[in-house]
């Protein structure tokens, strides 16, 4: 069993694991967290997953700003799980073991809501919204990866996306299986959007509603109009519905569906759910079946909608929440993220390109799994043999990122760190390559927030691009979406001294090697 103690700042937490923390502050929230299997039925075939107090996704969280939270958990499952939140994370083997019952450690299911009010007294910059309602979106991971890692080619697609853990009435016999959000006409909602999809962007849009963005990954942001919008995996969205003065006589669909940019298979379907109005007292409107008008989503490859929307979302950049834009670069990266190969094992038949498994990699280096955590390695100064602090700052071979391919696309793997000093600010370049295929790469960074100074497309220039980069108001997350065909530039203070990683949230990327770690000293590097 395990105790998590959370103390954020934050609005909106995306949640999908969390860590532990050894010091005890004064406690006025307490969760407990049985992680247990049970049985559910979705496209007529039932399944064992994995739940938390029986419930998928698991129960929401709600606190307000400067609470201090004690949340018990209990693994009853046979695999190891790493629960962490973005402020305190927890991923295995970097920062924490994990909980262990088994040797596999668990990939997904856990997820659901931190949602974090603001103080009392202190109000939200916009409207108070009538109601709050959390809304996810997901699918079912484990057999596709496992298949993935095992064959060395792409993944299966997914059997479904979900909306609360519901896949609605556009799949097979699961009409009764439909998220319905029912609403009263003339109020102000506020809809927590998070994307728990393993591998894929998705849009999302009401019909017949405009959504006003105030929110992204925890941190608000000047309110701007959409009909639909685009979310990562791994970010979050919070956005303002208003309904209709009166009562509509008629339902919407919610709908979602992936945005693809990569070259590998996907679930080209679409998961739906319902807004349905509240009928006036004494209205026959109950008994009649009302028309269901449908929202008209972006093509499945609208890179223009993609960079559009991005444009949009910038900082509030207020007194009250200011944009603290790291101004004076002390460490500059650049960082390549992209596919590459390596050789088959030996007696194996590998589906990857000629006959190689698949990988994925920063700088040309796959990550390799450690079996001891970064963490217990670095304070006990037994990182030999774990780990080396010789990540490349940038790519060791430099060539067209966005043209035509190298020859050579062996990529090399190893448990690389980058080690810098407590409150250095930081300048990184994530750039995309075109090996094996340019498509975007959601990427998040643990453990710290940091801001969007500036993106395009084709190759980084680091003598004119510096030139674009918006230090005013720029918008700040945890997870970014790198370009397909393109780069994308952050800054951010390195004020959480820890082991910490950079990874994708494309699922099936991260377990072909597609992230690195950071060690973060508090205090000055060692002579």
């Amino acid at each position: 069993m395990g105790d998590f103690l959370l103390s954020s700042p934050a609005f909106l937490v995306f949640f999908s694991f969390f860590t532990f923390c050894l010091s005890r502050p004064f406690l006025n929230r307490h969760y407990k967290f049985d992680v247990k299997l049970h049985n559910v039925t979705r496209l007529c075939h039932t399944r064992s997953i994995v739940s938390v107090n029986g419930q998928f996704p698991r129960p929401r969280i709600v606190a307000r700003e400067g609470d201090q939270l004690l949340i018990k958990v209990v693994n009853h499952v046979p695999n190891n799980i790493s629960i962490h939140c973005f402020e305190a994370d927890g991923p295995a083997y970097v920062t924490q073991c994990p909980i262990q019952t088994d040797q596999s450690c668990l990939r997904a299911t856990l997820y659901g809501p931190i949602i974090i009010l603001p103080k009392r007294g202190v109000p939200y910059p916009f409207a108070k919204p009538y109601k709050e309602v959390p809304i996810w979106f997901n699918t079912d991971p484990e057999a596709v990866i496992s298949q993935a890692l095992q064959a060395g080619g792409g993944p299966n697609v997914s059997d479904v996306y979900t909306i609360n853990g519901l896949s609605g009435p556009l799949y097979n016999c699961s009409a009764k299986d439909t998220f319905k959000l029912k609403m009263k006409p003339g109020k102000t909602y506020l809809l927590h959007l998070v994307n728990a999809a393993l591998n894929d962007e998705l849009f999302f849009s009401i019909a017949n509603h405009t959504l006003t963005v105030v929110d992204v990954d925890a941190i608000y942001v000047k309110p701007f109009e959409i009909e639909t919008l685009l979310i990562t995996p791994g970010q979050t969205t919070n956005v303002i519905l208003k309904t209709k003065p009166s009562y509509p006589n008629a339902t919407f669909f919610m709908t979602a569906r992936p945005y693809v940019t990569g070259q590998g298979t996907f679930d080209n379907s679409t998961v739906a759910g319902i807004l349905e109005y509240e009928s006036p007292p004494n209205s026959l409107h109950s008994n009649i079946m009302l028309p269901l008008f449908k929202p008209i989503l972006p093509a499945l490859n609208d890179n223009s909608f993609a960079t559009k929307f991005g444009s949009k979302v910038r900082s509030l950049a207020s007194i009250q929440y200011p944009a603290n834009v790291p101004q004076k670069v002390e460490k500059h990266f650049c960082f390549t993220v992209g596919l590459g190969t390596s050789p088959c094992q030996h007696n194996q038949t590998c589906q990857g390109l000629n006959g190689t498994k698949f990988v994925a990699s920063v700088n040309n280096v796959s990550f390799a799994m450690p079996t001891t955590a970064l963490l217990q390695a670095h304070f006990f100064s037994q990182s030999n043999g774990v780990y080396t602090p010789d990540f490349p700052s940038t790519p060791i071979t430099l060539f067209n990122y966005t043209g035509s391919p190298p020859n050579n696309t062996m990529v090399s793997n190893g448990t690389k760190v980058v080690v810098f000093p407590f409150n250095t600010f930081m300048e990184l370049v994530m750039q995309d390559t075109s090996i094996l295929g340019a498509e975007s790469h959601p990427l998040h960074l643990h453990g710290f927030n940091f801001f969007i100074i500036s993106q395009g497309f084709g190759n980084f220039d680091p003598n004119k691009d510096p030139a674009k980069f918006n230090l005013i108001d720029p918008v700040e997350r945890n997870t970014v979406g790198v370009p397909s065909g393109g780069w994308v530039a952050i800054h951010f203070l390195a004020n959480n001294p820890s082991n910490l990683e950079i990874l994708t949230h494309l699922e099936v990327h991260t377990s072909w090697g597609l992230k690195m770690a950071w060690i973060v000293l508090d205090g000055e590097l060692p002579t």
